[in-house]
């Protein structure tokens, strides 16, 4: 990940249960924590309601790499962590990245937006 780094601790997922604002959809599960800084920090849950172990590193790999794939479309500064319902457990890699970059326009975290909604803002005044 270039511009990311890996939530790995139990109490930064802690935190950000308790104090990020969170969405999903039919597959995935977005918690999302807003902080000062410009790396994004990424998290990955996929508990065992989802499958066995082989299926839910296949899940994990595809969570990482479509997020890997699209990162330079979200914007900076970001804690997030991922978690997968059993209904991602035989979705392929275009169904789960979809439904991640359905997760970021719904939270408004795409660079894209980001840009096209201040713009919209100026114009408005």
């Amino acid at each position: 990940m270039e511009f990311s780094e890996s939530l790995k601790k139990n109490r930064d997922f802690q935190f950000i249960y308790r104090n990020g604002k969170s969405c999903g959809n039919k597959y995935l599960v977005m918690y999302l924590y807003r902080r000062d800084g410009s790396k994004n920090r990424v998290g990955i849950s996929v508990s065992k309601k989802v499958g066995n172990s082989v299926v839910r590193h296949r899940i994990t790999r595809l969570i990482r790499e479509s997020y890997r794939l699209n990162e330079k479309k979200f914007v900076g500064g970001l804690d997030m962590i991922v978690i997968a319902r059993p209904g991602a457990k035989e979705r392929n890699f275009f169904e789960i990245e979809s439904a991640l970059l359905h997760l970021a326009g719904i939270h408004g975290i795409l660079a894209d937006e980001c840009t096209h909604r201040k713009q919209e803002e100026k114009s408005h005044l």
